[in-house]
């Protein structure tokens, strides 16, 4: 990739060097319309019920879900709980925060079908470190 442009004429340049990267402006309007998390990367929600969606062939096993809804605008999303155990660790009116499972062009990823997002927090606590016994689960 070739050096970026310096000095005093070099605005132009750059400035169309960085539109090559950026999302095109329709693009941009429709994920912020039609994303629930509206643009950001992660949100806090409520837990209403756990799930298990079956996975996609040729797999055969039940991933265990949690249906949430977001506190900012109150939409109901299904979120991935990743890590074994995971299901125990969270229960129904826990407050979690939510991520983008990183799928392609923002869609789901690998075998659990229609479903985008994964819980990264419980109580304002590491579901990682929740998982691996570093912490114990706060009461609320």
């Amino acid at each position: 990739m070739a050096k970026k442009s310096k000095g005093l004429g070099s605005a132009k340049k750059l400035q169309k060097r960085r539109s090559t990267f950026k999302l095109p402006k329709k693009r941009q309007i429709f994920k912020e319309k039609h994303d629930p998390l509206a643009g950001a990367s992660q949100a806090k929600a409520i837990v209403l019920e756990k799930i298990q969606i079956e996975a996609k062939q040729p797999n055969s096993a039940m991933r265990k879900c949690a249906r949430v809804q977001l506190v900012k605008n109150g939409k109901q999303i299904t979120a991935f709980m990743p890590g074994d155990g995971a299901l125990k660790m969270i229960n129904e009116h826990d407050e979690v925060i939510i991520e983008c499972i990183g799928g392609k062009m923002g869609r789901a990823k690998g075998d659990i079908p229609g479903v985008r997002w994964q819980v990264l927090k419980v109580n304002d606590q590491s579901l990682n470190a929740l998982l691996r016994g570093k912490l114990e689960k706060a009461r609320r």
